[in-house]
């Protein structure tokens, strides 16, 4: 069916332009309310920096038909070779939509941990403000996506129904970038990603820097032992944050201060460990 290949983030437009008309219409009350003594916790929105964040989610879509071009190709031959096929029943949908969030927490959590992957991703995390616009600050420069997702093919899943899977995690997470929403009941929170599971991934506090990479589910990070529940208030944006709403400086800033890093160092092998080791990572001082 033609509409198994169209993008659920597509369909999904319509919901992000409400929800955020709603948080907008709950910052307003949550703002009076705390003008009049409430304890509701504002919400954060400032033109420019929205719009930034809107502009590089059109930026992401765009770059997402490329991802395809070369995503899809893969894909098909990954399931050509396939070792067995799970169907596109109860099975086969509760397995995409597993693998792929086992998958996200191992592509992420290289986002997080290699630095070449990091300036794709800083992209993301570069808003010093939270609310459901900073879902949409999505990476303009993908390209690790190749590396992870495809290979499900490889173990059963349509290539149709992986895309599938990848849309519905995507949208998934944009609810859970809010602060309208407070701690959710202790069952939910055990197993699902929620909004204060989520702030803590946002937060440039030294406690909560690594931690909660979990897409729909927050397990992952319970059994690998990177997840930290929210305990103090999140301090949003960059341990060293960017002055500029520039879309374009945004999505290059990383990249470049990599590329300084690697001039700087006159060991060639240890300026290309820069690609691969983590962000913040200096070689040791050679000795006199």
């Amino acid at each position: 069916m033609l509409t198994r290949h169209i993008p659920i983030t597509m369909y999904a437009i319509p919901f992000y332009a409400v929800a955020i008309a709603v948080e907008l219409a709950t910052l307003g009350r949550a703002r009076r309310g705390a003008r009049s003594g409430s304890r509701a916790r504002p919400v954060g929105y400032r033109p420019a920096d929205t719009a930034a964040s809107l502009s590089m989610g059109v930026g992401s879509l765009v770059v997402g038909l490329a991802i395809a071009a070369v995503d899809v190709p893969i894909s098909l031959l990954a399931w050509h070779h396939r070792l067995v096929d799970l169907g596109t029943g109860a099975v086969g949908w509760a397995t995409a939509l597993v693998a792929w969030d086992f998958s996200y927490y191992w592509n992420h959590r290289a986002g997080h941990r290699i630095r070449l992957l990091w300036a794709n991703h800083v992209q993301h995390h570069s808003s010093r403000h939270y609310n459901l616009s900073t879902a949409l600050r999505q990476p303009v420069t993908s390209f690790n996506e190749w590396l992870f997702f495809p290979t499900l093919c490889l173990f059963g899943l349509q290539p149709w129904l992986v895309f599938a899977a990848g849309g519905i995690n995507l949208v998934y997470q944009f609810w859970i970038h809010t602060e309208a929403i407070g701690h959710l009941p202790r069952p939910v929170e055990a197993v699902l990603n929620t909004p204060s599971h989520h702030r803590v991934h946002h937060g440039a506090n030294r406690r909560y820097l690594d931690r909660n990479y979990g897409g729909i589910l927050i397990v992952w990070d319970r059994l690998f032992g990177t997840f930290e529940a929210e305990r103090e208030p999140v301090v949003y944006g960059l341990t060293t944050n960017i002055a500029t709403f520039n879309p374009l400086r945004i999505a290059t800033h990383e990249y470049a201060s990599l590329a300084r890093d690697m001039a700087r160092t006159p060991n060639r092998w240890l300026a290309v460990q820069r690609l691969v080791r983590p962000p913040g990572w200096e070689p040791a001082p050679v000795g006199p």
